[in-house]
């Protein structure tokens, strides 16, 4: 069966445990020695977390989504404590700028559309909004200008879905010549099954897979060795 029902395969009382065991299964331990993690280079990027997506009573509701709010909070809440950059994407389609994703999804996120605002629990204001009209946030937008602005070479991806918007912008990132970092409990998708192939997927080729909790312990102790 190619499409998945959705499912809440993450939740505030699971993630932790679920998150441990997705990093045995994924965990590249040499990829991460040879890309060890510099908070000082690093940029975090928190993907679509709209109405759209958060709310339940939306058809593109991710009921997984919930469960990784709290732990991408304390990393903005780090990051901005130590004067790092954070960007928030917001996905906005028109007629003219939607290209296949009008034909795919028929439903756009419009700017008008009340749910197309970035989710009242995440505080945009540690941060930068920038807009974007495909899943490759780096497509017509002005976001890798500003991370080579800051001298950014290594970025964290975060945010909805796995899948679609989290999994092709970390490619896209990969291209440019980023190092990417994908925490498991930094991103939800509609599946586990989806999400599970993400990470074996840029595991092999794109991304370090790790954890909020290793990114948060790794950006303390830089504070603390400084």
């Amino acid at each position: 069966m190619i499409y998945l029902k959705k499912e809440r395969y993450f939740t505030p009382q699971n993630i932790q445990a679920k998150t441990e065991q997705l990093l045995l299964d994924y965990d590249r331990p040499s990829q991460a020695s040879s890309f060890p993690f510099h908070p000082k280079q690093s940029a975090l990027l928190v993907l679509d977390l709209q109405d759209y997506f958060l709310d339940a009573h939306s058809h593109a509701f991710i009921p997984s989504a919930a469960a990784i709010i709290p732990g991408i909070n304390k990393l903005i809440d780090a990051f901005a404590q130590h004067d790092l950059p954070v960007f928030f994407t917001r996905h906005i389609n028109d007629i003219h700028n939607s290209a296949m994703m009008s034909r795919w999804w028929r439903d756009l996120i419009t700017a008008d559309n009340p749910l197309s605002q970035i989710s009242a629990d995440i505080d945009t204001s540690r941060g930068t909004i920038i807009e974007k009209s495909q899943y490759d946030a780096f497509y017509q937008s002005d976001l890798l200008a500003r991370l080579r602005d800051r001298g950014i070479t290594q970025l964290i991806i975060t945010g909805v879905m796995t899948h679609l918007c989290c999994e092709t912008t970390a490619r896209a990132a990969f291209t440019r010549g980023l190092e990417v970092f994908f925490p498991i409990d930094g991103t939800a998708t509609y599946h586990e099954a989806y999400h599970r192939a993400s990470l074996q997927n840029l595991a092999h080729g794109f991304a370090v897979i790790t954890t909020l909790a290793q990114l948060l312990d790794q950006i303390k102790g830089n504070q603390n060795e400084g």
